[in-house]
């Protein structure tokens, strides 16, 4: 039986009996659809609203009910209904929420690149257009070291199309397996021979009655047709396939004609380019072929490669990309105006000594091409002669390569229309004109981030933060690219203002901060080093084998040049330079010579090792070599004025990274291999003067180096000394460690660097034939080749800590009271460590560690802690021991822990001596049971040279390697925050990171960002009254973003 719905009905008006299971299912998720695009396609609502005003009629039901398993459609018949106006709406409704199910349903099935179907592939492979990018496609972008990680990134680079912005209800979400091969060729650059089968991009729209995706066959069914004979099929199916291979034969013929003719007719070259008929000699066809222009056939005029290794004439496939699409005119391989180059050196050469014909009918003359235009300048009369464009094989420059002279000179006529054009119309305002062309142009390359940005510009709102202040917001708040990024973009969208700077205008910043962009120039020249300014990060180990120890060299050391790093921080700190001038009273114009005093550090930072990951292998120990710029005075008449002083020398934010190695401290060799080139820079700029410009005046420099920032430990290794545990306890004196406990204060400084050269070869030659010992008596301890120079100082971080390690030790004993028993065993001690920090833990909230550090050791040595230990403690005497020996201590700190102690702690500083000796008497005589006969280096260092060393230096702590260890922690922040797969870049982006961290110039936009933060929000109020978003409201979005 067969019933006609009336057309006004939809399917879903049917008996529940007879409608299909998935109906419902599908209504609902319609629905559901529908509601879910009301954000994503507003437009698309209003057409539909004034569609059904205008009181269209519905589409016809969906063909979308599957077939009976008769394999025939079933048809309805149900008497007329007439629906009551109230539902005809709803009806409508239903009916295009289904058309546009079904239309989606179709883009299902086609590619979003192409427009392609997937089942012209037989495996039926396709890819999902939003999403991060398969494995294989991820291996070739780390093969390539690209940086994108997501397909509308990679399809935005391939095709030229922004699939960022789609809706789902349009666009397709997937594209198929043909475009998928067209990225990877165009990755590894090699010929294929898939091609993009469409001159442009597929351009999808919303659903309309006539959408070509749904109706792309008539609607209604098949004419029933009888069966044909099957001898009488046989014989007509040969003629027709017959005929159908002619045809396709003759077409294709015709269509490669045709795009021959319709390349020649773009490129219509043929009054500007040679004939091959030129030729003086005749040679071979191929060879002809080769050196011809695949769309005009006439000899290479300036002749460019694509990617896919064909030879053009750059004006012929210039006009064909611009008239047949984005595509080589030979393969159909993607091919884009950025992708040509220029031919090899040699293929030019040959082309530019064939031997031509002059075409002038007079001349009879074979010039080669290379000076055609000089012999066709001869024949001023001739018509038929005409200027060959092809200049000496050298291709056409881009306009932003050339000088400005250049541009003037090749952009003079476009510049006199342009403001022609603004005479008339716009009052003679050529800035207006021009970026509203510039403008134009952006938008229609879909580049609409910077047309944004320029945008802004042209209206007045500004640019945002300058790029320089978000450099410091990314670097002090440990930011990734990616996380940046998001913010930036998080931002945008919110305020619809660009507050913070893309990621390309930070780069820029970045270089004018890094070492290797300020010139200078050296007086005289630096010996064994180059001349060369723009020199930026390079290898530690350059010049070296592939691998040291299995691991890779670029991996192991990055470092800067010694010089060029000095001379960008002097340049970071132009200002403070300026400012100290005038505030002694100097002129601007003083050239100099200023003299710069530098603190050099080098510290080893510890197990560094990654625990995931994968790339190559890397040491488990990191060391970096750094500097601080102390202080800079200027000759004025006989004396010398000081103009900067650091303020706080012991700040990593003022230890400058110059070099970091993955290596153990204690390897001397590697040490030696990665430093030597840094200290030979070093000493060679000891007897030069630096020229640099500041303040726009040529200024001169000289340095003084002082290796004070070094531990126990590496002035051991650095020096060639024995290790900490040796016999000749000291660094600065060469006292045993006998000697050191029976005369505990009086000692004087008498190790050098030089003398340490000169027992080294003693040690080396032996040259009075002595025994070991006698040997190892005579060099003091030197068994090692030093290699480089080191101040005799006093590392105060590490003495503060090793003195309380003992503290920690001399409170246990006194727990235990060793002086009545020194034979305890191992047990008893532990116990006595073990109530100790039990004891200290409930009184003090000090919880135990395996080692000593300079947080514990702070809130160890207090009069607090004394009087908690004394609970433990039953003797009365002890107590007082314990008291006085603190006292003093606390009283000597001070001394080798402040900058300045003349000034911070003068008292402190006249009585060092007396309660130096008090300390040594109460350690010789209440605690004899500790230190007869032995002493800690540390306590003979505090106790025999720090006022010899105060009394030579000014101070200890200034001088102190504390800055360069409190950036250990730094170290680890900044290689979590720039993780990669190639160590090599991980490492260089570390020592980036770290050196723009302790800019000047940064932190000074973070210390105004500081200031407004914590003046409250009434400071910036007048600044808000014209700008809608203040500096103040930037601010808060970034506290929203936990900086």
């Amino acid at each position: 039986m067969a019933v006609s719905l009336p057309p006004t009905l939809g399917l879903s008006s049917a008996p529940d009996e007879i409608q299909h299971p998935h109906i419902k299912f599908s209504e609902w998720k319609f629905k559901l659809f529908r509601v879910r695009s009301f954000e994503k396609a507003p437009k698309e609502a209003q057409v539909e609203k004034i569609d059904s005003s205008e009181g269209k009629p519905p589409l016809e039901p969906s063909p979308a009910v599957p077939d009976t398993a008769g394999g025939q459609k079933p048809v309805l018949t149900q008497p007329a209904l007439k629906v009551h106006p109230k539902f005809s709406k709803k009806f409508r409704e239903d009916g295009k929420a289904r058309d546009k199910a079904i239309h989606q349903a179709n883009l299902r099935h086609l590619c979003r690149i192409c427009g392609n179907s997937f089942t012209t592939d037989g495996r039926n492979r396709r890819y999902p257009v939003h999403g991060p990018v398969d494995s294989k496609t991820q291996v070739l972008l780390r093969k390539k070291e690209k940086r994108i990680t997501s397909w509308p990134d990679l399809i935005a680079k391939v095709f030229q199309m922004d699939v960022k912005a789609d809706v789902d209800s349009i666009h397709p979400t997937e594209f198929c397996h043909s475009c998928w091969s067209i990225m990877h060729r165009k990755l590894s650059r090699a010929p294929h021979e898939v091609y993009f089968p469409r001159d442009a991009a597929t351009e999808w729209h919303p659903h309309t009655p006539s959408c070509n995706i749904c109706h792309t066959t008539p609607w209604g069914l098949k004419r029933k047709s009888h069966l044909p004979n099957a001898q009488l099929s046989k014989k007509l199916k040969t003629a027709a396939d017959q005929a159908r291979r002619a045809h396709q034969h003759k077409h294709r013929a015709r269509a490669r004609i045709s795009r021959k003719d319709v390349m020649k007719k773009i490129s219509s070259c043929s009054k500007i380019h040679l004939s091959t008929k030129l030729l003086a000699v005749d040679f071979p066809k191929h060879f002809v072929k080769s050196i011809s222009c695949q769309i005009c056939k006439h000899i290479l005029a300036d002749p460019v490669e694509t990617s896919c290794k064909h030879v053009f004439c750059r004006i012929c496939i210039l006009r064909c990309l611009k008239v047949l699409g984005s595509y080589c005119p030979s393969c159909r391989y993607p091919c884009f105006p950025t992708d040509l180059e220029s031919p090899v050196k040699s293929f030019l050469s040959i082309l530019n000594s064939l031997m031509v014909k002059c075409p002038a009918k007079e001349c009879k003359e074979e010039v080669s091409l290379e000076k055609y235009n000089h012999h066709v300048s001869q024949h001023k009369e001739s018509k038929e002669t005409f200027v060959h464009i092809n200049k000496g094989g050298r291709p056409r420059q881009h306009l932003l390569s050339l000088t400005r002279r250049a541009q003037k000179h090749r952009l003079r006529e476009l510049k006199l229309q342009v403001k022609t054009f603004a005479d008339r119309e716009e009052g003679g305002d050529v800035k207006s004109v021009c970026l509203t062309l510039f403008l134009l142009v952006l938008r229609a390359r879909n580049e609409h981030r910077q047309a944004d940005e320029l945008e802004a510009i042209m209206q007045g709102r500004g640019s945002g933060l300058q790029p320089a202040v978000c450099l410091a917001i990314r670097v002090n708040t440990f930011l990734s690219c990616s996380q940046y990024h998001k913010m930036y973009r998080t931002v945008k969208a919110i305020t619809g203002r660009q507050i913070f700077q893309p990621l390309h205008a930070l780069r820029s910043a970045e270089k004018v901060l890094l070492p290797g962009y300020h010139p200078f120039e050296w007086q005289p020249p630096l010996k064994n080093v180059s001349s060369s300014t723009d020199v930026g990060i390079i290898d530690g180990l350059s010049g070296l084998s592939s691998s040291v120890d299995d691991y890779p060299v670029d991996t192991i050391a990055k470092r800067f040049r010694y010089d060029s790093a000095l001379v960008s921080a002097l340049m970071d700190m132009e200002e403070d330079i300026l400012e100290g001038m005038k505030a002694q009273d100097l002129d601007d114009y003083l050239n100099g010579p200023f003299t710069v005093v530098v603190k050099e550090s080098c510290d080893g930072m510890g197990d560094v090792s990654e625990k995931h990951g994968s790339g190559p292998a890397v040491p488990e120990k990191a060391v970096r070599f750094s500097f601080t710029v102390m202080q800079i005075t200027i000759a004025h008449g006989s004396q010398n004025v000081k103009v900067f002083e650091e303020a706080k020398p012991n700040s990593e934010l003022c230890c400058k990274p110059l070099c970091l190695m993955l290596a153990d401290e204690s390897d001397h060799e590697t040490l030696t291999a990665i430093l030597s080139p840094l200290i030979a820079e070093r000493e060679a700029m000891k007897s030069s003067e630096l020229m640099l410009e500041m303040g726009g005046i040529l200024r001169t420099f000289k340095f003084i180096f002082r290796g004070t920032g070094y531990d126990e430990k590496l002035v051991r290794e650095v020096e060639g000394l024995e290790a900490s545990g040796s016999v000749y306890i000291c660094t600065l004196c060469d006292a045993t460690r006998l000697e050191a406990s029976q005369n505990l204060v009086f000692h004087s400084i008498t190790r050098s660097h030089a003398e340490n050269l000169e027992r080294y070869e003693v040690w080396r030659s032996n040259p009075y034939h002595e025994s070991a010992e006698e040997l190892r008596d005579r060099v003091k301890g030197v068994s090692a080749k030093p290699f480089i120079e080191t101040v005799p100082s006093i590392d105060a971080l590490h003495c503060d800590i090793g003195n309380a390690a003992e503290f920690y030790k001399i409170f246990q004993l006194e727990i235990g009271e060793v002086y009545k028993n020194p034979n305890a065993s191992k047990e008893e001690r532990k116990r006595w460590q073990a109530t100790l920090d039990k004891h200290l833990r409930k009184k003090m909230n000090l919880k135990p560690i395996m080692r000593m550090n300079g947080n514990f050791a702070r809130k160890l040595m207090t009069k607090e802690t004394v009087e908690a230990v004394c609970e433990l403690i039953p003797a009365e005497e002890r107590h007082e021991a314990l008291r006085e020996l603190m006292d003093l201590y606390l009283k000597m700190k001070p001394v080798w822990r402040s900058s300045c102690p003349a000034k911070e702690c003068p008292e402190s500083l006249c009585q060092y001596s007396f309660n130096s000796q008090r300390f040594a008497e109460l350690l010789s005589t209440k605690f004899k049971y500790r230190y007869e006969g032995k002493i800690t280096n540390y306590f003979h260092k505090t106790l025999a040279h720090v006022p010899e060393l105060i009394e030579r230096d000014g101070s200890i702590g200034a001088w102190a390697s504390e800055g360069n260890e409190s950036g250990n922690k730094l170290f680890r922040r900044f290689r979590k925050m720039n993780a990669r797969q190639s160590k090599c870049y991980e490492m260089e982006d570390v020592l980036k990171h770290h050196w723009l961290y302790t800019s000047k110039y940064l932190q000074k936009f973070m210390n105004a960002h500081d200031t407004l933060k914590n003046s409250g929000p009434n400071v910036n109020s007048q600044a808000s009254l014209g700008d809608p978003l203040s500096l103040e409201d930037s601010l808060e979005t970034q506290d929203s973003m936990e900086f």
